[in-house]
């Protein structure tokens, strides 16, 4: 089969190499590539390095609603289009165009979460299990038919990252499977229920601050979705302490919420929350390393008293 593959980060990596092996892939859109965080070298996209080194044309159209984009999608002539991860909303003219129409690869369990971060979203909330869905592409986001849906557990130890990991992995093998289905013509739509439907707007730094009145299990969640990325921060001291992990202790203190009430060698030191307490067991002051919770106690870098806001 022709496929027109659209995609930008590392999460469409493992699904562009599941097709490749199988598939024509006549080329790959990305996003236009952007300077690096000290903006000066120009840093690739994960799906444009992965194109060049295995000879697959790549572009990386400003816009899909220009006429020369359109021409380009028809020159290029896929029997099949799929997305994962391209961060860009696609016309209804070119979702209307392939033979076989256009798949999305959407990392959480449709109809929850629909949108930009439902991977750090599912740990946040809770969620005993997460996954991915492959789904038609429709002109209302993430609202597309269901193909197919891969789960798995979220573990009390995963992150952002971990469970991320794993999600791309399952999410290539659904799309193998997907394709194979549409191929052979036995594929199965379901319509999603949308009175189930959340969505997941991407996170804003006001968005990462930690609220030291939620409880041990909100937090904790919290912290564990957003690590390594956006990252949950507090302040210490008015400047940025970025946190990356902590630990429930089900101690009940004394004192303000957000409070530094107690040390605990080998581990860090406690903050008073909602319901109880945590130990702040992987951190990062502001223009420093990250530093593990016992250093923090050996470097003496908080005090008994102090208040993170």
């Amino acid at each position: 089969m022709r496929i027109l593959f659209m995609g930008t980060p590392e999460f469409a990596v493992p699904s562009l190499d599941t097709l490749r092996k199988k598939h024509e892939i006549v080329g790959i859109f990305t996003k236009v590539d952007k300077p690096n965080t000290r903006g000066k070298k120009i840093k690739y996209t994960p799906v444009k390095e992965y194109g060049l080194e295995n000879n697959i044309p790549v572009y990386q159209p400003n816009s899909l609603k220009t006429d020369e984009t359109f021409d380009l999608i028809k020159e290029l002539n896929p029997d099949l289009i799929v997305v994962v991860a391209y961060g860009k909303i696609i016309p209804n003219n070119i979702i209307d165009f392939p033979k076989y129409g256009i798949i999305n690869v959407h990392s959480s369990l449709l109809p929850k979460f629909r949108g930009a971060a439902p991977i750090n979203a599912a740990i946040i909330a809770g969620e005993k299990e997460s996954g991915v869905t492959i789904m038609d592409i429709a002109e209302e986001l993430d609202a597309g038919d269901i193909i197919l849906k891969g789960v798995t557990p979220i573990y009390e130890e995963d992150t952002f990252l971990t469970l991320h990991d794993r999600l791309k992995l399952i999410g290539a093998e659904k799309l193998d499977e997907a394709v194979d289905q549409i191929q052979n013509g036995t594929a199965q739509r379901e319509v999603q229920d949308h009175s189930a439907v959340t969505f997941v707007k991407p996170y804003k730094k006001t968005d990462c601050i930690i609220d030291w009145s939620k409880t041990e299990e909100e937090i904790f969640n919290f912290v564990r979705g957003m690590n390594p990325f956006p990252t949950a921060y507090t302040t210490h001291n008015d400047k940025i302490l970025k946190v990356y992990a902590v630990e429930k202790l089900n101690r009940v203190y004394d004192g303000e919420n957000g409070e530094i009430v107690d040390s605990i060698k080998g581990k860090g030191f406690v903050v008073k929350v909602g319901n109880g307490s945590v130990i702040l067991t992987d951190i990062k002051p502001e223009n420093k390393k990250n530093i593990s919770g016992r250093d923090s106690i050996n470097g003496n870098l908080f005090k008994i008293g102090e208040i993170l806001k």
